[in-house]
């Protein structure tokens, strides 16, 4: 029976951390690449499912189970101010039967990181560090700072910016005459 397995690469200028999604020791792909384990939020699936399907801009993770080299070294690059804008992706992995992988990994989500936050917490075991991880795809250029959308100004405008040989961009302008049309599905 074939499984798969949710690997996460961050591509920092000290150098690139991979994750799996679980516990136990490190995994290695295909290519000789060292995963290691880390922990997900339970909430972490469906916002990947929603960033994958495209249905969200952002895609906000908190990662637990650090080891503490790799949470020192995202911790100097942080403070060195190399982390924001890093690409961040969510890759698909597919195992067979003796949990070996087949083929490379299926790339699903690039984004690059918005913001990044620690949390170390301690108890009797010792400390725990924790990293929300905040990313943002191309889809959230859509939107400024304020969280409002584009106007239709600001939307021609980056659009003459980002493609400039393509034809004015009218498609702020003919969103508010869809609101009168009916859409009918199936047109038999």
């Amino acid at each position: 029976m074939q499984s798969i397995r949710i690997l996460a690469q961050i591509d920092l200028p000290s150098g690139t951390l991979r994750w799996w999604d679980g516990s136990g020791g490190p995994f290695v792909d295909g290519d000789g690449n060292i995963y290691r384990a880390c922990v997900l939020t339970e909430d972490a699936l469906p916002q990947i499912e929603a960033a994958i399907n495209g249905e969200a801009a952002t895609l906000s993770l908190v990662v637990s189970g650090i080891d503490s080299r790799t949470s020192d070294n995202v911790w100097e690059d942080y403070q060195n101010g190399n982390v924001v804008g890093s690409r961040f992706r969510v890759m698909l992995q597919k195992l067979d039967q003796y949990e070996q992988p087949v083929g490379t990994p299926k790339i699903k989500f690039t984004g690059k990181i918005a913001n990044l936050t620690f949390v170390d917490q301690t108890d009797a075991i010792g400390i725990r560090s924790t990293i929300q991880i905040d990313i943002s795809n191309r889809f959230t250029l859509l939107s400024v700072t304020s969280g409002a959308v584009l106007s239709d100004v600001d939307q021609r405008a980056r659009a003459r910016v980002i493609n400039p040989s393509a034809p004015d961009d009218r498609f702020c302008e003919r969103i508010p005459t869809l609101k009168d049309k009916t859409v009918r599905w199936p047109n038999w």
